[in-house]
């Protein structure tokens, strides 16, 4: 494969949604027993980590309504990878927080990730493939600025 092919003249935000769906497609190739799972929950996942949100911040994480921000929820609860605990400041608010099926999730998630990357890093040759999660690291920060937005599906 040369520069000369028509692929490596294709737009920038061709190629970024490109590799991105294909990652994850093999990713999900890879990850087993989470087959209830799409990629959409990931995002969920990493935006409840830690401490959990509401059911409102994790609306606003996800750039959803509210009413899709609890659907999702009561998705997730029903098949027992998330519940809703008392928020620690008190009141009628809940905190969404991640059940251990879902901390088991991210472990296995985690893994195959990073054995995929370890794989590309290997095919595409490792000082390449350092030298391009720096210029995309590069390119997020130019473009974010100090503060990093979200992680968000583009729904």
């Amino acid at each position: 494969m040369t520069t000369d092919e028509p692929l490596y003249r294709t737009e920038l935000t061709f190629l970024l949604g490109l590799a991105y769906q294909l990652v994850i497609g093999e990713f999900l190739r890879r990850v087993e027993g989470y087959d209830d799972l799409r990629p959409m929950h990931g995002f969920v996942f990493q935006a409840l980590r830690g401490t959990g949100l509401t059911s409102t911040e994790l609306a606003d994480r996800l750039g959803v309504t509210k009413q899709a921000a609890g659907q999702i929820v009561d998705d997730l609860e029903a098949r027992g990878y998330v519940r809703r605990e008392p928020h620690p400041e008190g009141g009628r608010r809940r905190l969404v927080v991640l059940t251990d099926k879902a901390q088991a999730h991210l472990v296995a998630a985690g893994q195959v990730l990073h054995g995929l990357e370890a794989e590309l890093s290997q095919r595409l040759g490792r000082p390449e493939f350092a030298a391009m999660r720096h210029t995309l690291a590069r390119l997020v920060r130019e473009l974010a600025g100090p503060t990093l937005p979200p992680l968000r599906p583009l729904w």
